[in-house]
């Protein structure tokens, strides 16, 4: 249903080392930068783009939910993050209030944004 998805990032620089490194691990890359917006894909096309915050005044938190096609993978998403010092919201764990296969974990990027990496495949 969502074709793209932009947010503003406080520095771009920053938030871009972020998402290089966590976007990698499920399979997003960059795919397009224009001067400081870029945009990250994994399905040929950019879906997630960041750039300089323009509009508004502070801070309001986003959370962004990403795929993750399979448990190891928001494993690896998790390590990622908490290796380039993200802070840790919730470490990856079976959320069954959710449903009873939704495996995720949460950090927050340089920004504040609560960012989830999410499984919903029961376990192999």
């Amino acid at each position: 249903m969502i074709d793209h998805l932009s947010i503003q990032c406080a520095d771009v620089v920053a938030s871009a080392a972020f998402y290089d490194e966590v976007l990698a691990t499920l399979g997003g890359i960059r795919q397009l930068e224009f001067g400081d917006v870029i945009g990250y894909g994994d399905r040929g096309r950019p879906e997630f783009w960041i750039g300089p915050r323009t509009t508004g005044e502070g801070f309001r938190e986003c959370h962004l939910a990403f795929h993750a096609a399979d448990r190891p993978t928001v494993h690896a998403f998790y390590e990622v993050a908490v290796a380039g010092g993200a802070e840790v919201l919730h470490a990856p764990r079976l959320w069954p209030e959710y449903h009873p296969d939704y495996y995720a974990a949460f950090v927050r990027d340089p920004d504040g944004n609560n960012v989830e990496a999410v499984c919903h495949l029961p376990a192999p």
